[in-house]
């Protein structure tokens, strides 16, 4: 068994015991791989050893390794800002988005998602830490945004996306989380 398999193993083995630990369904919890960056033969490692879900917030990037693993059945996340002259072109090659913080960017993806698709999966991008340079929705512009959000016809809102503060101190990522 390969490096790249034991280390993808023990994760999976930690996902089941954290499932476990939490009274998740077993199951309930998926492993995205953020294959950014990464060479596609180091993908197809990973494919090999059983991983499906991959994430990538390049988009140039992106479409040249989906097009190389077409052949695999491999699930794709779009996991970078979106700026909205990309839209089509994710709409067209993943299966979900997780960076979505706008109605604008919301209905582009909706009106440009093939017919021939399922709806795309979108995740609300919300900055619950408020930092100035991270993208996201504040959290008391949410609720709107989710109205809308979800009154779209060809993207189907499955969570919220959040990245909160760096920092080791408990209580405070708990606050933010709240």
């Amino acid at each position: 068994m390969s490096n790249i398999c034991k280390r993808l193993e023990s994760v999976q083995r930690r996902i089941k015991e954290a499932e476990r630990r939490y009274r998740r369904v077993a199951g309930s919890v998926s492993l995205l791989a953020v294959s950014k960056t990464q060479p596609v033969d180091r993908i197809q490692e990973l494919i090999q050893c059983g991983q499906r879900h991959f994430g990538e917030s390049y988009l140039q990037e992106a479409e040249s390794k989906i097009k190389a693993l077409s052949e695999k059945e491999l699930e794709w996340h779009f996991i970078g800002a979106i700026q909205a002259n990309k839209t089509r072109k994710i709409a067209q090659l993943f299966a979900w988005v997780h960076s979505v913080d706008r109605h604008k960017i919301a209905a582009r993806l909706c009106n440009q998602r093939p017919d021939t698709l399922p709806p795309l999966n979108v995740c609300i991008q919300v900055n619950i830490s408020r930092e100035p340079g991270k993208a996201g929705v504040l959290p008391e512009k949410l609720p709107e945004l989710v109205d809308r959000v979800a009154n779209l016809s060809n993207v189907k809102l499955r969570g919220l996306m959040t990245i909160p503060l760096a920092t080791d101190n408990l209580h405070v990522l708990h606050r933010s989380f709240a």
